[in-house]
Parts: C-alpha cells; sequence; structure tokens
C-alpha cells in the first residue's frame, strides 16, 4: 500500500511494484548518471570506483556495469510508463550511461514524445583530452498513452510560449557530497506547465528531496524513493522545514 506525500527509503523498483496503474500524474526524476564506469583499452571498467568523477552521491559508487545499468533503467521506465501519465527523465550523456540510454531510446521509441535540452550555462572541463565538454543535459519525455502526438494533454503554456531549451542554472548543493543537485527552477517549471494543483508526482530518484519541495510549494501531492539513509534524512528534513514555512 502507498501513501500519498511520502519519501520511501528503498529501491523505486520496490516502490513501483506497489504503486497501482496510471495513478500518477507527472514524473520528474534525475537518475544517477554512472559517472564512475570508465574504459580502459576499449572496455568498460566495470567495477572500477573513481571517488572524485563521482557527481551525485557520497557512499554510492555510481559505477553500475554497462549491461546492468540498460536493464535497470529500462525496467524503471517501463514500470514507470505503467503507473505514470507522463514521464521527463533527465539524462547527462556521459561514459558510463550514453549506450545504455541510446539503446533505451530506440527501445522505447513509441513512448517517447519530446526531447528537452536544459542548457547549464556553462560546461565544466571534461576529464579527459579530446572530449566535448558537457554543458547540457536532456530531458527525455515520455508519453505512455499518445506519444505519437507533439501535444500534451496537460499544458499549462499558451502556444509559443515555451521553447524546447531551458537556460536555467545548476542547482545549490544541499549537501557537500552531492553536487548535482536538481534545481528548483526547473523542477518548477515542469511542475507548473505539465500538472495542476492537486495533482501526484513521483520521483524515483528523489536525491535530497527537491521534487518533493518544489511539488509541496506548489500545492501538488508527492511520493518519492530514495535509496541512501543519509539522503533519505535530508529529504524529510528539507520537506518539514518548507511545511513549517507554508503553515
Amino acid at each position: 500500500m502507498i501513501e500519498i506525500n511520502k519519501i520511501y527509503n528503498e529501491n523505486c523498483l520496490d516502490t513501483l511494484s506497489r504503486i497501482d496503474d496510471n495513478s500518477i500524474d507527472l514524473v520528474i526524476t534525475s537518475p544517477p548518471y554512472n559517472m564512475n564506469l570508465r574504459i580502459r583499452n576499449g572496455k568498460y571498467c566495470s567495477r572500477q570506483i573513481v571517488k572524485e568523477f563521482s557527481t551525485k552521491y557520497d557512499g554510492f559508487d555510481d559505477n553500475m556495469p554497462i549491461d546492468e545499468y540498460y536493464d535497470f533503467h529500462l525496467k524503471v521506465l517501463k514500470e514507470l510508463l505503467r503507473t505514470s501519465s507522463i514521464i521527463f527523465y533527465n539524462i547527462q550523456i556521459v561514459t558510463g550511461s550514453n549506450r545504455a540510454f541510446f539503446k533505451i531510446i530506440g527501445e522505447l521509441s513509441d513512448y517517447l514524445k519530446d526531447i528537452v535540452v536544459w542548457d547549464k550555462g556553462y560546461a565544466q572541463p571534461a576529464m579527459a583530452q579530446r572530449v566535448l565538454n558537457r554543458r547540457t543535459e536532456l530531458i527525455l519525455i515520455f508519453d505512455a498513452h499518445n506519444a505519437i502526438s507533439r501535444q500534451f494533454k496537460k499544458a499549462n503554456f499558451e502556444r509559443g510560449r515555451l521553447d524546447d531549451i531551458w537556460q536555467i542554472k545548476r542547482g545549490k548543493k544541499i549537501t557537500g557530497s552531492h553536487s548535482a543537485v536538481f534545481p528548483e527552477q526547473l523542477v518548477k517549471t515542469i511542475i507548473e506547465n505539465f500538472s495542476n494543483e492537486g495533482d501526484l508526482v513521483y520521483d524515483p530518484f528523489m536525491g535530497t528531496g527537491t521534487t518533493a519541495v518544489v511539488a509541496k510549494k506548489l500545492k501538488r501531492k508527492y511520493i518519492g524513493s530514495e535509496l541512501l539513509p543519509k539522503y533519505f534524512e535530508i529529504i524529510n528534513t528539507r520537506i518539514m522545514e518548507i511545511e513549517n514555512e507554508l503553515f
């Protein structure tokens, strides 16, 4: 049984297994980049841990073998398509994820509705020689029921008012060990334009809780999953702080 306005300290597939079909109005998430999966001599170093390259979590290796990364995210997306009307799945094209997401885009092409480019304004230097700096991330938009059409069932913007490139600065650090924080403005843009007050928003990779915090501020309901206890505690602290401010 799933409770509304609650964060679950568990693997998101466990949470999703208890969510009813078509019961989520909007999914917003940014999964781990798999930043610590490296390549050596033309092959993936599937268990190499390079902590200084990690930009997502402290205490999480972020180096899943590429086939496992592909299988996991394909399972997650299929479950999200079962439970959700519309999915905003933010990814960064890096060594540890690109092959997996290129395959997933092909596998789920019938559900891929559109792609938004998130322009962060500047790029951090690439980690290696002869590599492009990565200034942007991609928000893959999946639609379970009408992906063939570019029209959204819920769209709170007027014709010609919302572009497919969003220039939004990186999020501010909530904790020193999580430097890839989802900016509130990015989540706000999605929630305000693609959902209504009272809708239920789900984030399967909650991180430090930005999706829940913004949903709360904008009078939406939320559910979240976060695997790491440290961030689970941070999320609940942030939500309590928002509740105190609002009430």
